[in-house]
């Protein structure tokens, strides 16, 4: 209760306009994106507090130690340890099978260092998970934030990448000049994309 009556009165006072097509109601992996600023992770518990969604995101490890992991942990965090990647699909699949209705908030497209691409993990966890994907989306232009359309992925990477680029086309991010364009390495590998080689016989 408390956290809704903040989350109303941050959009009652900010610039920012809550913009959402749905609500999640089943568990789903949230896409924050373009991610250009630190100040997304603020609007992105606003969103969350105003519509009720239980939040959940990905961390490095480090980051939940200390006196910082309790308050990581309250605020949704999952401390993410890179040399065993995958305790973090085994824990997502255990909360969807206890019931839970969450949003997985991760960002492929990061906010340190040049980027050209996109990272695959959100793709992978979904399709490992079985879990849908809800585009969430920052656009300074028009001073909107949001959760846009849910989408399952399929098995053709491009056509998944496709709708996902047409979605945020016209998204800008808090900075536009740090935008990345939505899109994977994969595709540039998978067969039958430019410059792609035939896999070899088995």
């Amino acid at each position: 209760m408390l956290r809704r009556l903040l989350a109303r009165a941050f959009w009652a006072v900010s610039p920012w306009k809550l913009v959402s097509t749905h609500t999640p109601d089943r568990p789903t992996v949230i896409i924050g994106a373009p991610h250009t600023s630190n100040w997304d992770f603020a609007l992105m518990l606003a969103i969350a507090w105003r519509l009720g969604v239980r939040l959940r995101w990905l961390g490095k490890h480090t980051l939940f130690t200390s006196w910082r992991g309790p308050i990581m942990r309250t605020l949704g965090g999952i401390p993410v340890d890179r040399r065993d990647p995958s305790a973090v699909v085994a824990e997502v699949v255990e909360q969807v099978r206890a019931g839970d209705v969450f949003g997985l908030v991760v960002t492929p497209d990061g906010t340190r260092g040049a980027h050209t691409h996109w990272k695959s993990g959100f793709a992978r966890i979904a399709r490992e998970t079985g879990l849908p994907v809800t585009l969430g989306f920052v656009d300074r232009t028009t001073m909107t934030t949001g959760l846009g359309p849910r989408i399952t992925l399929g098995d053709d990477i491009r056509a998944d990448m496709d709708r996902i680029r047409a979605f945020y086309a016209d998204k800008s991010g808090y900075h536009p000049a740090a935008r990345v364009e939505p899109r994977l390495r994969e595709e540039d590998q998978a067969p039958g994309a430019p410059g792609s080689s035939s896999p070899e016989p088995r």
